[in-house]
């Protein structure tokens, strides 16, 4: 790598819908973009509208999460060191499925912790050398206590959220910034077909902008929609007893 690019930002996982809101909203604010993601080739039409739409540079890169011991060489490739890291890479999957299927099961934990926590410890390092950096990862509240109805998914967005408080800590007001954005239910493709509390469901383009305020006004963590932190402050309060009769 040559050295540093001012403002450029890396987006893992860019072909999520909230990934792809991202790039829009950072890129009308003049951003260079890195989109990355598994078969750049289907990147392509986002990088052209993105350049045509708001006349920034982006580039295309094959990224896999899963494939832990090809990071180092993605980020070696990367055109440069980007100044901001995003990662929107996640897996729902299927809880019933994963019950049944170690296999599936590690697919969502491995997809939602650690691909994204060893790509990331990874950028951690090379932006703490270079002396400045900010990574924000996309985690979900669903992290914050284990409910029945998507555990497994929920327990690899809670090993995600403290390993983004522990990055946090470990750098204090150092050169490093760590972001947690918590969105709540999220109307994408992902969700399609749930039946989701139109008070509680943001829109990708709503998360992008807490992104990006977030970015702006150095922010630790942040709750896209605020009622959800006072929706999981309960759930996180129950009494254990209680907790296990609910159908969450």
């Amino acid at each position: 790598m040559s050295g540093a690019v001012e403002d450029a930002v890396l987006i893992l996982g860019a072909r999520s819908d909230i990934a792809r809101a991202c790039a829009q909203r950072l890129a009308r604010a003049g951003h260079p973009l890195m989109l990355a993601a598994r078969d750049a080739a289907t990147l392509a039409g986002d990088a052209e509208d993105l350049k045509l739409r708001h006349g920034v540079a982006v580039t295309c890169h094959d990224f896999d999460a899963l494939a832990t011991g090809d990071h180092a060489a993605f980020l070696d490739a990367l055109p440069e060191l980007p100044e901001i890291a995003l990662c929107a890479v996640g897996l729902m999957g299927d809880q019933a499925e994963s019950q049944r299927d170690p296999a599936a099961a590690i697919r969502v934990l491995r997809s939602n912790f650690e691909g994204p926590a060893v790509v990331l410890s990874l950028l951690a390092e090379r932006f703490e050398a270079r002396g400045s950096g900010t990574i924000v990862g996309i985690s979900s509240v669903a992290g914050e206590r284990g409910r029945a109805s998507n555990y497994v998914y929920g327990a690899a967005k809670a090993g995600f959220t403290a390993w983004l408080s522990g990055l946090r800590n470990r750098f204090g007001r150092g050169p490093v910034r760590v972001i947690t954005v918590l969105p709540g239910f999220v109307a994408t493709s992902m969700t399609e077909g749930m039946d989701l509390p139109a008070r509680l469901t943001a829109q990708p383009e709503e998360v992008a902008e807490a992104v990006y305020r977030a970015i702006r006004h150095r922010r630790d963590v942040v709750w896209v929609r605020p009622v959800w932190r006072v929706i999981m402050a309960i759930i996180r309060a129950l009494p254990e007893p209680i907790f296990k009769k609910t159908r969450l």
